[in-house]
């Protein structure tokens, strides 16, 4: 609005070649409504200076734990925009997509493998939905075996925070396991939480800390006698690809979200697809649809006793596509190459800064480490502050206060895009941010001084939003 000048324009409108509509009823129309008038090349210029103003992992290292914005190689978004992919229709006959169909069991198959859980709904739409399709499949299991009483979901206190709320809204009662000193699950807790209520454990793996759960074939084994099922929270499998199998440690159901481990650009609310994976025993559970090959054709089929449909047709098919070819195009060796390098990279900046930073669980991370900034804040600076101070540097921030049970936490993970050039750059500014906290922590305090909006007061932002544009009147400037 502040390019606005009157009678200007980025479009002219060819005569209209239907009949002249009546206008709505004043009731429904707007008078107030105000539009820039600006010309083509002011539009272009104004979107393309905000693009460049961006953080995106094609621009920024982008360390953002939990999320996994790594590289996604640009071919298998030109392979999902082929027209025999991108321009079919999910309500065209089956005989009209086959190839599609295929590529869909293809998926289901290499996932399976992957994971050690055989029977795959590429259905779910989000890691969170992958998380209440299993949840569901989990009740539905103990419903149809008669065991209706067990109703309990056993919850890690580092859990994300989506673990509880699907529970909830699967309609399961959530108890929650304490972890121990090390960070792994207190193993004597759990014991005593485990009787005949328990329908499923709810286990991130790598935990919310970065670390493998050592105690892991006990955990499924205490589950297992109770007479529950295990759940793992895969959805980022990074560490976890070639190295070992879900299936293979005792787990009964878990997700995994494409969008983070297989290749897709996400961020800002999507796109996404969280697979929901299970053992042979649960495969009728499954929810709607499952693609698969019937007397040489491949059908959408419906499962048993499924759940049912969680969200229209079958996912999100351009998706899939995407980590269909990034499987295909690394195979085995290259996928585990893909979790071995996110290792080192984060063990790399783990071990370079744990004399600057607290180490909550100090041992081998896998693809992410937590680190505090404990030692910050008793400096006067908090872990947001670093956060921010690390923009200055075109640096985004990691992923901050989570887990909750870590003061000040950190999360970083750099996966397994970042050269070493790139993690030695953000040691060396992570280093001298510590400096700063001694001799100039209003430096850390005040950032982001660079960017076009610096400090935020974000309890007001949050309580009292701004959401439409408004001129400021030249007497309030």
């Amino acid at each position: 609005m502040d390019r606005s000048v009157p009678g200007r324009k980025a479009f002219a409108l060819p005569q209209s070649d239907v009949p002249v509509q009546e206008w709505p009823d004043h009731v429904q129309m707007r008078d107030d409504l105000e539009l820039p008038e600006v010309s083509q090349l002011e539009v272009i210029r104004y979107f393309s200076i905000l693009s460049q103003r961006n953080f995106s992992i094609d621009t920024n290292f982008y360390p953002l734990g939990s999320c996994t914005m790594k590289y996604n190689p640009k071919i298998n978004d030109e392979l999902s925009n082929l027209p025999g992919l991108a321009d079919i229709h999910p309500l065209q006959p089956e005989e009209t997509v086959q190839g599609a169909i295929r590529l869909l069991k293809n998926l289901q198959d290499d996932l399976g493998e992957i994971t050690g859980l055989p029977a795959v709904s590429l259905a779910p739409l989000a890691g969170a939905q992958g998380e209440y399709a299993g949840l569901l499949i989990a009740r539905a299991y103990h419903e149809a075996r008669g065991d209706a009483q067990r109703t309990v979901a056993i919850i890690p206190d580092s859990a994300h925070g989506t673990n509880p709320a699907s529970a909830t809204m699967a309609g399961l009662d959530v108890v929650t396991v304490r972890s121990d000193l090390n960070g792994n699950v207190d193993v004597a807790n759990l014991r005593e939480l485990s009787d005949s209520q328990t329908a499923v454990f709810m286990l991130t793996i790598p935990s919310t800390l970065g670390l493998f759960e050592p105690n892991i074939l006990e955990i499924t084994e205490i589950i297992h006698n109770a007479g529950g099922l295990v759940y793992a929270d895969g959805a980022n499998l990074n560490a976890l690809l070639g190295i070992v199998r879900l299936g293979d440690l005792g787990v009964d159901i878990c997700h995994s979200n494409l969008h983070k481990t297989f290749s897709t650009p996400h961020g800002g609310g999507g796109p996404g697809s969280g697979p929901v994976m299970v053992k042979d025993n649960l495969a009728k559970f499954l929810p709607n649809p499952v693609a698969e090959k019937r007397d040489g054709s491949y059908v959408l089929a419906n499962p048993e006793n499924s759940i049912g449909s969680i969200n229209g047709f079958h996912g999100s098919f351009l998706i899939a596509v995407r980590a269909y070819a990034y499987i295909k195009a690394l195979g085995l060796e290259g996928l585990q190459s893909v979790s071995e390098n996110a290792i080192i990279n984060a063990n790399y900046i783990q071990a370079n800064l744990r004399d600057k930073y607290n180490l909550p669980a100090d041992r081998y991370c896998m693809h992410e480490t937590v680190l505090s900034a404990s030692r910050q804040k008793d400096r006067g600076v908090a872990g947001i502050d670093i956060a921010k101070r690390l923009l200055d540097f075109g640096i985004h921030a990691p992923t901050m206060y989570f887990p909750m049970i870590v003061e000040e936490a950190l999360m970083i993970e750099p996966t397994e895009s970042e050269s070493k050039e790139t993690l030695d750059h953000f040691i060396a500014v992570m280093r001298q941010i510590d400096d700063e906290a001694n001799y100039t922590p209003e430096l850390i305090s005040e950032a982001p001084h660079d960017l076009p909006v610096t400090r935020l007061d974000e309890v007001t932002a949050a309580r009292k939003p701004i959401l439409r544009w408004a001129a400021i009147d030249s007497d309030d400037q």
